[in-house]
């Protein structure tokens, strides 16, 4: 009686484990990006598909030809209506992704975001780090270009975008308290390069030419340094005034070891992709979600709610890229 109780137990844990593995492989994860063609997209890209062949799981990445926020709630709509099992994006515009966000969190749908702290309809958002933190660090790197003096003003991709405008509020916040030498534009404190170099670069150029005394632009989108960059070379202001902030590292390499550029900051897209595939299927696999969340990808190994908020995960995956190093990173 008992060995047959033992090969019941035995039976029922393969037929346990088995709809387990089957019901992995019938999961479809989709990152939806702020677009398809974005450098910064491409790489996470890389990083979705290593972690799709990794793990043997229907996970891909799937964006819009351009960034635009009405292509991109199109596109979750139309995943939420095939009717996926976890949607992973980088919202363009939360506020106006939240009733489609909805529909997906209705129909059962997974929702996991990156760069979407302010996001409702959303399970989890993962922040590569603590977004105020992240911006004081790109203060830092600024202040330092700068000789920690002299009046500078911030570059976002739009207004709306919530994880710019954190970062540039963080680097303010940061210079009123540990670099009082610094002052920030009065008449133009933020500025928008819409997530393209070439409006970067012309924002640039007439903020240099309309404010002799502007010495530094802090950046935000991964255009907006190389852009600003691009401007400094052009009106030969290298060693005069000065730009910090995110960038790819093999994109931006001329420019930083010109010296028109000293720090770009950055954290690696294909990380980020991987990390919120790997949330989904925790979640697909109904284990519960606690801290330090260790999801098994660098920068990620031990993620903590941000305070007051019981959706929002931080972890520490910001780098600092400079000539010396620029050439290491292999994207």
């Amino acid at each position: 009686m008992k060995k047959l109780l033992s090969l019941l137990l035995v039976l029922v844990l393969a037929l346990s484990l088995s709809s387990i593995a089957m019901a992995q492989e019938d999961w479809e994860i989709v990152v939806v990006p702020k677009d398809a063609s974005n450098p910064w997209f491409v790489r996470m890209e890389v990083g979705v598909n290593e972690y799709a062949e990794k793990t043997g799981l229907n996970v891909y990445q799937r964006g819009t030809p351009e960034i635009d926020a009405t292509l991109q709630y199109q596109l979750i709509q139309d995943l939420v209506a095939s009717g996926v099992d976890a949607i992973c994006v980088v919202p363009v515009d939360p506020a106006s992704l939240e009733p489609v966000l909805k529909q997906a969190m209705d129909a059962g749908i997974i929702v996991i975001a990156h760069e979407g702290a302010s996001l409702e309809n959303v399970h989890y958002d993962i922040e590569a780090f603590n977004n105020e933190m992240y911006g004081a660090f790109i203060m830092d790197n600024l202040a330092a270009a700068m000789g920690e003096e002299g009046v500078y003003t911030t570059m976002v991709a739009h207004v709306t975008n919530a994880s710019h405008n954190e970062w540039a509020d963080g680097g303010v916040k940061h210079q009123l308290e540990a670099y009082p030498n610094m002052q920030l534009l009065e008449a133009e404190p933020r500025v928008e390069s819409e997530d393209n170099g070439d409006v970067a670069y012309n924002t640039a150029k007439e903020l240099f030419k309309k404010y002799p005394e502007l010495k530094g632009i802090m950046g935000t989108s991964s255009f907006d340094a190389p852009g600003i960059a691009r401007a400094i070379e052009e009106l030969g202001l290298q060693g005069k005034v000065f730009t910090a902030g995110t960038g790819m590292p093999a994109d931006n390499a001329a420019l930083l070891k010109s010296g028109a550029v000293q720090y770009l900051t950055l954290w690696d897209p294909a990380l980020a992709g991987q990390a919120m595939c790997a949330l989904a299927v925790k979640m697909l696999e109904g284990e519960e979600i606690s801290t330090p969340l260790d999801l098994g990808v660098e920068g990620y190994n031990a993620l903590e709610f941000k305070e007051g908020s019981d959706t929002v995960l931080e972890g520490q995956g910001w780098i600092v890229i400079t000539a010396d190093n620029v050439d290491s990173f292999g994207f």
